[in-house]
């Protein structure tokens, strides 16, 4: 099983960059994508539902903010819009698609880079989220893999300047504490790290400071994976042949 998330920063402006161009190279079961940046309405071109997949959108009440969407191959069984909390659900960030035995969630963590109200509305977030993630984690039935742009870098290894970093939006020791507890006593498995340990694997850059030529990056955008899926992660990629956003493509293969 094959799934590609990708932050596009405003699906129509990734479209112009050719994003659905490559998509059907890749031959995706799943496709989850992050800040759409649109309504659905918006979005009647054709372009916009590729050939042979069942699209589903979520967007956020405010124009032009956050949104997410999954592509599938196989129809789903059933599509869940938000995870029960207003205040995220009304922006639009959570989308989870079931399948037989699996569900597929494109998921966007709010940025705390605007500042301290914003960073409240991230931590509110992570705290509200973590029930949820509880809750899916005990299901018998479905396992669970979560696609999306956390807006966290876990460790060191994952962006290049850590040291200046220690005190920014990102890379806080709440955040990266968050993530040790998702990983470590929750169970939840960061599937790229199963398959890849190497440094400057990175899916974000700035636009400041020629960062993505010089590879000053960080890794925010992730696959992860529900206890019982532990050890299926077969490869993974990060997508730079071409940009589409200021974030790049993760591709992932599975032993489902």
């Amino acid at each position: 099983m094959r799934i590609v998330t990708l932050n596009c920063n405003g699906i129509r402006s990734a479209a112009a960059k050719g994003l659905f161009d490559w998509l059907p190279s890749q031959d995706a079961d799943v496709v989850c994508l992050q800040e759409t940046k649109a309504q659905e309405h918006q979005l009647g071109d054709g372009t916009f539902r590729p050939r042979g997949m069942h699209c589903w959108y979520f967007d956020a009440e405010r124009k032009g903010y956050s949104g997410v969407a999954v592509f599938s191959k196989a129809k789903p069984l059933r599509a869940i819009r938000g995870f029960g909390v207003a205040e995220f659900d009304r922006e639009g960030r959570y989308l989870e698609l079931q399948f037989p035995g699996l569900s597929v969630v494109s998921v966007y963590f709010p940025s705390g880079s605007a500042g301290p109200e914003r960073q409240a509305s991230k931590f509110r977030f992570l705290e509200a989220f973590l029930p949820h993630l509880a809750k899916l984690a005990r299901s018998r039935s479905r396992n669970t893999i979560l696609c999306g742009d956390f807006n966290i870098a876990h460790r060191e290894i994952d962006l290049k300047n850590w040291r200046a970093n220690r005190k920014n939006s990102g890379f806080l020791p709440e955040e990266r504490a968050w993530l040790d507890h998702v990983f470590g006593d929750m169970g939840w498995v960061d599937a790229f790290r199963e398959v890849d340990p190497r440094p400057e694997q990175y899916t974000w850059w700035s636009n400041r400071g020629r960062a993505w030529a010089k590879n000053v990056g960080w890794r925010i955008d992730y696959q992860v994976a529900s206890p019982r899926l532990k050890g299926r992660a077969r490869s993974a990629h990060i997508y730079k042949e071409r940009r589409f956003s200021d974030h790049a493509p993760l591709v992932m293969d599975y032993g489902l």
